[in-house]
């Protein structure tokens, strides 16, 4: 699985595993602070794509010396990816993307090219990127079922476009949970049904998951309202409680 997985990652183009696992350890340990490597509250551009294109902040830099990663260190898979990184990625990321048009259906090089290797390779970063910029966008009208507190939010959308990765509050609050969700509710979650059947077969293992006492317990305690089970209204919600609470324009009957 985890050669597989190397595999894709380089193919999408997106820096070799262990500099994409490390700034992205960087980002949970210092979300939304300078040493965030794309901190969202120097703007939506530099969030979304701006961090790739300018020099780390200082802090950035710093923290990451920090960040443990003797597990990526001693990977062999990962060893040989950043190792051979310019020769295999243009061989994943482009060549073959290129080739295999052109060779079993007859598409010319230049479609090929720029339509299954550039293209592709766009679309998929840009769907990448989102999850940083449009969840952690700050904006009262957002989710934030688990943690009021951060900027991190929910979001289908963003969930659908990336195959899962739009329930981004639930993922900073409980960042080691493989899920980086909760599931039910019609929750889209592809990337994680793709784990628990590799996890069937074998292939995954040791999956660790937040229990649903805990997850209660911090919507209660720092959720802004908005969970569909425990929010308001829900069965368990005293009469006192509902009572005592402030509704702020009230709809006129």
């Amino acid at each position: 699985m985890r050669l597989v997985l190397m595999l894709l990652h380089t193919l999408a183009f997106q820096t070799s595993v262990h500099e994409w696992v490390r700034n992205h350890r960087v980002h949970h340990k210092n979300s939304d602070t300078d040493a965030d490597p794309h901190n969202v509250h120097r703007g939506f551009f530099f969030t979304h794509y701006g961090w790739m294109l300018l020099r780390k902040h200082p802090a950035v830099k710093e923290k990451g010396k920090q960040i443990d990663t003797s597990d990526l260190d001693t990977d062999p898979f990962l060893i040989f990816q950043k190792r051979y990184y310019i020769i295999i990625m243009p061989l994943l990321c482009f060549l073959i993307p290129s080739a295999v048009p052109v060779y079993f259906w007859g598409d010319t090089w230049t479609n090929a090219y720029h339509i299954a290797a550039v293209l592709r390779q766009v679309i998929t970063l840009h769907m990448t990127l989102i999850t940083n910029s449009v969840t952690h966008w700050p904006g009262t009208w957002k989710k934030r079922p688990y943690d009021k507190n951060i900027c991190p939010s929910e979001n289908f959308l963003v969930s659908l476009l990336t195959l899962g990765e739009g329930w981004h509050n639930f993922h900073h609050v409980f960042p080691w949970d493989y899920k980086t969700s909760e599931i039910g509710n019609n929750r889209i979650n592809p990337t994680t049904h793709f784990i628990d059947f590799c996890a069937r077969i074998g292939w995954a293992y040791e999956l660790k998951t937040v229990p649903m006492s805990m997850v209660r317990k911090r919507i209660e305690r720092t959720g802004d309202g908005t969970h569909e089970i425990w929010g308001w209204g829900d069965t368990d919600m005293t009469i006192k409680d509902r009572n005592l609470a402030e509704v702020i324009n009230k709809e006129v009957m």
